[in-house]
């Protein structure tokens, strides 16, 4: 082709295009930079027995950048790659780690919240607004509605995803969804109550929790004899409840295990092999009582300086704080991931960080 000033102008302009798509995919450059020192001061050690999970040598990357809300991470080992939600965007991403890009998974997803991959290696998803429903992604592509109403009713907005080792689903069905329009299509509720449900391999649909306002992230403890759910509110911080799992499905014993204080924020978690809890945190920004005096102005503050809680916090098995993980943005949800499994993923706000730990996720 015969280079002229039309060809290169077209040929620069394409090439802008693809910058900012990948840009704004979460691709190539970012202004995020990894420390330069080992071992990486974002990694705090509150207790010394979490020393033996921070490898010396590994850092915090940002592996992708641009979306509004990054929530429900899931790893797909097959395939190596993270797809997560981007709720407000209304979609789902995937990040491929062999090339390190971003792309659109999905489009048009129902504003979906979290992901999870079940035993058989499919994609199973909280639609948590318009169609209020959880679905599954067969290998083929093909679309399969799990779970869109109880007792004749609509869910309310179903929000985060657990597969156990029986194949039973248990996800957590909060407001959040419908509250407004900002993660979704404003809508009044019809349960009276917010549950956590269990979803049987032959469709049969349990309210295992109905007293906890909001109910949001959730997981199993390795040996699954324990279900750990968050309560948003009413507690009245937000709160880490264990509950023992019998045979039969149902759910006893609920205790706090965790209570993140009046300025800290819990949503998403995993645990590792060894049964501790890797929670997303941050502030949940909540307002001191008083204003004080900002610029002229009488400005109401947020309790807690953001900047010195987001992140992930880790507890041990008995909620002893053990570490906290310092990032740029308030973290929403993570995973574990890599060819390994010791790949900590974490989505937060408009961006996805990774680190490489000693630990494992629990699976």
């Amino acid at each position: 082709m015969t280079m002229n000033r039309r060809n290169l102008l077209a040929g620069a302009g394409a090439a802008a295009a693809s910058t900012l798509l990948a840009r704004a995919a979460g691709a190539q450059s970012f202004p995020f930079v990894p420390n330069q020192r080992y071992p990486d001061p974002a990694v705090q050690i509150l207790d010394p027995s979490f020393a033996k999970y921070r490898i010396y040598s590994s850092t915090v990357e940002q592996v992708a950048t641009g979306m509004r809300w990054a929530e429900g991470p899931a790893y797909f080992p097959e395939g190596g790659y993270l797809l997560f939600s981007d709720i407000p965007n209304n979609r789902i991403m995937k990040f491929d780690e062999k090339t390190g890009q971003t792309s659109v998974f999905r489009a048009n997803a129902n504003y979906a919240n979290g992901n999870a991959r079940d035993r058989q290696g499919r994609l199973v998803s909280c639609e948590h607004s318009v169609t209020r429903r959880v679905t599954r992604t067969e290998k083929d592509g093909k679309i399969t509605v799990l779970a869109d109403k109880f007792d004749g009713k609509r869910l309310n907005a179903p929000n985060d995803i657990v597969v156990k080792s029986d194949d039973t689903i248990w996800f957590t069905d909060p407001l959040f969804g419908i509250n407004g329009e900002w993660e979704g299509k404003k809508e009044k509720p019809e349960q009276a109550t917010t549950n956590v449900y269990r979803l049987t391999k032959d469709g049969k649909l349990t309210a295992v929790i109905t007293d906890i306002v909001n109910p949001n992230g959730l997981a199993f403890s390795p040996d699954e004899k324990k279900l750990y759910v968050v309560e948003w509110k009413g507690t009245p911080n937000r709160s880490i409840w264990s509950f023992d799992v019998n045979a039969d499905g149902t759910l006893g014993g609920k205790t706090k295990l965790i209570d993140a204080a009046d300025q800290g924020a819990l949503d998403g978690f995993r645990v590792d092999r060894d049964g501790n809890l890797w929670c997303g945190w941050g502030s949940n920004g909540a307002l001191q009582p008083e204003p004080t005096e900002v610029g002229g102005r009488r400005v109401f503050q947020l309790k807690g300086k953001p900047e010195d809680l987001d992140g992930v916090m880790v507890f041990s098995p008995a909620g002893k704080p053990l570490a906290h993980i310092r990032l740029p943005e308030r973290c929403a949800n993570l995973t574990f991931g890599g060819p390994k499994n010791n790949r900590l993923y974490m989505t937060s706000c408009h961006s996805v960080y990774a680190l490489y730990v000693e630990s494992h996720g629990a699976v």
